[in-house]
């Protein structure tokens, strides 16, 4: 009787997980139009994938003019993950269950995912380490809404682009990494969801030391009542294993994507991106994709970029080429409370990253606020969770609602209006 009993809280846990994933799945999918979905890259190469190609061999449709042409087929700078990310779909179209990209759909379903890891996460790791008492269930539940409709994930993954689902995956994939780290540890399968989201942003890939961090602290923890000889040859033995299981998947994906460039464009290291039709020429990219000339410009656009006022209804307006993250998201205001357990680690993590997206060539072109910035809200997740008050505050709940408020307008506007023009 006492077994069943202590079983209810786990099995009532899951199932308000489950419901309120379904939930945002639900609000995301009719709140969201798919303006970019013809934008199908990945899908369109995972096809080619399954007749045995590397790329297409006719000439794409003219919305697709990123597209690369070299040799003779048409190649895509995404990288391999993000191909091997469409194959399900490749398979159904394959199968005539599905014609068309289902970006609606598929975005959808990433954003109800991250909100069940994001819930997850919120239930385990709460302000009050000293007692580790978990949030309560009002703040998790805000706390796993925000990142997903309190801030420019909404808008951009809605738009349902090749890109934007890239970033969403990624986004999944830090999200669940994050969890078989800290909540269910199993490195195996936080390598196969860290390999996801590197596989779409290969910048993460410079984020694997993180987790890693993040294991070996907690094998430390584990041994830190046995004697110090124990104790050394426990963290060796257990770390050489999690090394392995978690770098397995990244570190296979990191050499096929190599090969998979080597095959197209002759070196390891190129994605293909400067092989695109015209894009040598654009200006931002005057001193190559990444440089440190780029930094003002994506420093102006991410942090100090305004918002616009417009005579009519709702009376402003977002630029549509970006604008401040914190503007379009003033709970993240918040971040610059003191404390939390992963404090240290998650700014690193967010300097780190940042400074690699400040050095691309241009801020993200059509976009609501800094759409690359989705995969910093793991991090910046991490650092909310832990660093307020353990009931949930006036502010907070002020805070969530204007940033739900503003998102749900920029949604609006980009996705349901013709208001926002380039």
């Amino acid at each position: 009787m006492e077994a069943e009993t202590s079983k209810k809280p786990g099995r009532y846990e899951l199932w308000m997980a489950i419901a309120i994933s379904l939930f945002a799945a639900l609000a995301f999918y009719f709140s969201t139009n798919p303006t970019l979905h013809d934008l199908d890259y990945t899908a369109e190469i995972a096809s080619a994938f399954l007749r045995g190609d590397l790329g297409l061999r006719e000439k794409p449709p003219e919305w697709l003019n990123e597209m690369i042409p070299y040799g003779d087929k048409y190649y895509s700078a995404f990288p391999l993950g993000a191909v091997f990310s469409m194959l399900p779909v490749a398979l159904l179209q394959k199968a005539s269950l599905i014609h068309d990209f289902p970006a609606s759909i598929l975005a959808a379903l990433i954003a109800g995912a991250c909100v069940y890891f994001f819930f997850q996460l919120a239930k385990a790791f709460g302000p009050d380490y000293s007692s580790l008492k978990p949030n309560p269930l009002a703040r998790r539940i805000l706390l796993a809404l925000f990142p997903v409709f309190g801030t420019w994930t909404w808008c951009n993954l809605g738009m349902g682009g090749a890109w934007q689902i890239a970033l969403g995956l990624a986004l999944l994939g830090e999200t669940a990494a994050l969890y078989f780290t800290l909540v269910r540890p199993s490195p195996f399968i936080a390598g196969a969801f860290f390999t996801l989201a590197f596989g779409n942003r290969t910048e993460l890939l410079i984020t694997a030391p993180f987790y890693l961090y993040l294991f070996w602290r907690r094998s430390n923890e584990n041994t830190s009542g046995q004697s110090r000889t124990a104790r050394i040859k426990g963290v060796l033995r257990v770390n050489a294993s999690m090394v392995f299981d978690f770098l397995t998947l990244p570190v296979t994906l990191a050499l096929l994507t190599g090969a998979y460039n080597l095959v197209r464009f002759h070196s390891m290291a190129d994605f293909g991106y400067f092989h695109i039709p015209e894009v040598r020429d654009e200006p931002w990219y005057e001193h190559g994709l990444f440089s440190v000339h780029s930094i003002p410009w994506n420093v102006h656009t991410m942090l100090f970029e305004g918002f616009q006022h417009d005579p009519s209804f709702p009376f402003l307006s977002f630029p549509p080429f970006g604008c401040s993250i914190f503007l379009s998201s003033p709970l993240l205001f918040l971040l610059f409370r003191a404390g939390g357990r992963y404090g240290a680690i998650s700014w690193i993590a967010i300097g780190i990253l940042t400074f690699v997206l400040w050095c691309h060539g241009n801020p993200g072109g059509w976009q609501f606020s800094y759409r690359y910035a989705m995969i910093l809200l793991p991090w910046m997740f991490l650092l909310l969770t832990g660093n307020g008050p353990p009931k949930i505050t006036v502010t907070e709940i002020s805070l969530f609602a204007v940033s739900i408020a503003i998102n749900a307008t920029a949604t609006w506007l980009f996705l349901w209006t013709d208001q926002i023009q380039p």
